[in-house]
């Protein structure tokens, strides 16, 4: 049964494919207009049944909560609609009338979208929105845990996109999940390029199948209260972006880091707001149910608050706690706090001097999470300074809750569910990843010794002689 449940993957892959393909020709011979079209359609139907897909999305995988996941659902759609209306993409990008130059957007073609489990029905609104906005079709897969809800958010953007103009196929999504369809979808001679949402194994896959990829690596970002920072502020930052779905954001804090005078002070404000500081024994009992014999990560504790996790544990915390605390020194894989924890659980290091919190912090993220994302609560602009320049990721953020600072919800970063590491963390971008990522630039160039026409100064020979270049490029 299970060779027929493969077999039946492959196929629905390949039919898939070959319509994306088909739909995808139309779609690059689109304007922006009739493209941005189908994008606020598509935008305003997700958000729209933003409540019923987080509401099949938390039933299906156990993860998070319906608030949060609805949250998510509008974000996804609501701000990345508003982050892409009006930016070119498609046709004349942009003329530079002194070096006799023209960039021309060309989409890349159909592109395969993996979907994590965390964020399954967010994650296809907006990886469609910035696929659709760019000229492209998409093809998702689906994580097993969340094939249903994943399937429903897939339909209804396809449904959204054809009643605005797209081709039927600019949007499809396996049915089957398996392992077997996802990877004859990142093999597949239509597919142009991979947008990899995932655990390391799925990314890691992403890279190795010989296509271009953008894939995003594991979160690990610790949170560095320095004495300049509003503490009481900087608690409430944490404990908003780390309760956010139960800490299922890849961009959330997984560390506090202070220096020793300030970790009383820190400590009395984290219990009054809800944080459990463990003892060594309930950490040790914690740690057991965090992570598997083989290393990774339970998927049982995944998106649990904070009382349910020291329930599973077997220890009492008080009503009303929200985040869990371990003390931790050290950094590496048989140190469970020092690793990424997709659920309310932090590590807390307490460090002699700025300049060994700065060396944890390094060590911490070279471990795991390299590229990603750090945060930093102060007020002093030339540590901010100093640790912006030594800390190996690409989102630092100064005064905010992580997960959402990450993601562009609290920040003027780009919108986005996939956040891309740069090389140190083995990633093909270091941007929050938008439709800029999924196009390529074509560049017509004159002699500089001859004269090339001046395109602004006539807006139809714009359009003209983009569209005559297209035709004999395509």
């Amino acid at each position: 049964m299970d060779l027929d449940k493969d077999l039946a993957a492959r196929q629905e892959t390949r039919t898939l494919c070959r319509r994306a393909e088909q739909a995808q020709k139309t779609l690059a011979g689109m304007s922006q207009e009739q493209l941005d079209r189908i994008v606020e359609a598509v935008a305003k139907a997700f958000s729209a049944a933003a409540v019923e897909l987080a509401e099949l999305a938390a039933a299906e995988t156990g993860f998070g909560n319906t608030e949060d996941k609805t949250t998510k659902n509008r974000f996804a759609s609501d701000r990345v609609a508003e982050a892409i209306r009006g930016m070119k993409t498609v046709g004349i990008l942009k003329e530079d009338p002194r070096e006799k130059l023209w960039e021309i957007g060309v989409p890349v073609g159909v592109i395969a979208a993996i979907v994590p489990s965390t964020n399954p029905t967010s994650t296809v609104c907006y990886k469609a929105l910035i696929a659709l906005k760019s000229g492209n079709s998409i093809v998702f897969s689906p994580h097993p845990k969340a094939v249903n809800c994943t399937l429903r958010a897939a339909n209804i953007v396809s449904a959204a996109a054809e009643k605005a103009g797209a081709p039927a196929g600019s949007v499809g999504c396996l049915s089957l999940a398996s392992m077997a369809g996802c990877q004859e979808l990142m093999g597949a001679k239509e597919v142009k390029l991979i947008l990899a949402t995932g655990g390391p194994a799925m990314v890691k896959a992403a890279y190795s199948s010989g296509k271009p990829a953008i894939g995003v690596g594991a979160g690990n970002g610790p949170a560095y209260i320095h004495h300049s920072a509003d503490v009481k502020q900087a608690v409430s930052c944490i404990l908003r972006s780390k309760t956010f779905d139960y800490g299922t954001v890849c961009a959330s804090e997984q560390s506090i880091i202070v220096e020793r005078a300030m970790e009383e002070k820190v400590k009395a404000e984290a219990k009054a707001q809800g944080f459990y500081f463990m003892g060594a024994e309930e950490a040790g009992q914690l740690a057991k149910l965090l992570f598997k014999p083989n290393g990774t990560l339970n998927p049982d504790i995944v998106g649990r608050p904070a009382e349910k996790l020291a329930q599973m544990a077997g220890f009492p915390v008080p009503r009303g706690t929200k985040i869990l605390v371990a003390r931790e020194q050290e950094a590496g894989p048989t140190r469970p706090y020092s690793m990424e924890k997709l659920c309310p659980v932090l590590a807390f290091f307490v460090m002699d001097s700025e300049d060994a919190i700065l060396a944890k912090a390094v060590e911490v993220l070279t471990h795991e999470g390299a590229g990603h994302t750090f945060a930093i609560h102060a007020s002093d602009r030339d540590v901010i300074a100093k640790f912006a320049k030594a800390i190996p990721v690409s989102r630092f953020l100064v005064n905010t809750p992580a997960a959402l600072g990450g993601i562009g919800a609290t920040t003027g970063l780009f919108p986005a569910l996939t956040l891309g590491c740069g090389a140190v963390g083995g990633s093909s971008s270091s941007n929050n990843i938008s439709p800029l990522d999924l196009i390529n630039i074509r560049r017509v160039a004159w002699g500089r010794e001859q004269e090339a026409p001046t395109v602004r100064a006539d807006p139809d020979l714009v359009e003209l002689l983009a569209e005559k270049i297209l035709e004999r490029l395509r």
